[in-house]
């Protein structure tokens, strides 16, 4: 039981700290509020549970073979949250398309596989806290539960802080403003993955 001590707390860190999923679930929770945010984050929530249970039944070693597939992750991830960013700023609803909504459950899901914070977690998790001892794909399932019980109430506190901040987003410009903001964090996020 100990082991999962330093799981729990390493999943809490990497789950609190800033990046992509908790710039966009702010931006989200600003926006749309909590319940309209909700999607994206059980997605975000079972898109990195099943991501960690992959890796740690061997999809790490798939990386350790082929580093090249590191560059590609971080090329496609780069790419997304620079379409995500667009969209925040309303440049898509600028050019005659759809008005900004949510993130679905499906799509927090799916960002999850080109997010590199999200991979980073999950080799982590597979090369350091797996249980010894254990088979395969229960010692997988186990760590996967940990990180996914932890990462929700994490995710849940930047949504809210978001939601708080909807009252001073009132007025349009402001909205703008904190939007055009989160989609700089989010540019700055991609071109950081691109060093």
């Amino acid at each position: 039981m100990t082991e999962l001590v330093p799981l729990a707390t390493y999943c809490f860190v990497m789950s609190s700290t800033p990046g992509p999923n908790n710039m966009m679930l702010t931006a989200s929770g600003a926006n749309f509020g909590y319940r309209g945010t909700l999607p994206h984050m059980l997605g975000i929530s079972v898109g990195g549970a099943v991501q960690t249970f992959v890796v740690c039944l061997g999809l790490g070693a798939l990386f350790t073979a082929y580093p090249a597939l590191h560059g590609v992750l971080r090329v496609t991830g780069a790419l997304y949250l620079l379409v995500l960013a667009w969209r925040l700023t309303g440049g898509a609803a600028l050019k005659g398309a759809e008005v900004p909504r949510p993130l679905s459950f499906a799509q927090g899901a799916m960002f999850q596989a080109v997010n590199p914070k999200s991979w980073v977690k999950a080799i982590t998790v597979a090369s350091v806290f797996m249980p010894a001892g254990m088979g395969a794909a229960s010692g997988a399932l186990l760590v996967s539960a940990v990180g996914l019980v932890v990462i929700f109430p994490c995710i849940s506190a930047w949504a809210l802080f978001g939601v708080a901040l909807r009252r001073f987003l009132t007025d349009p410009r402001r909205q703008r403003v904190f939007n055009g903001i989160m989609a700089g964090a989010l540019a700055v996020l991609a071109l950081l993955f691109l060093r």
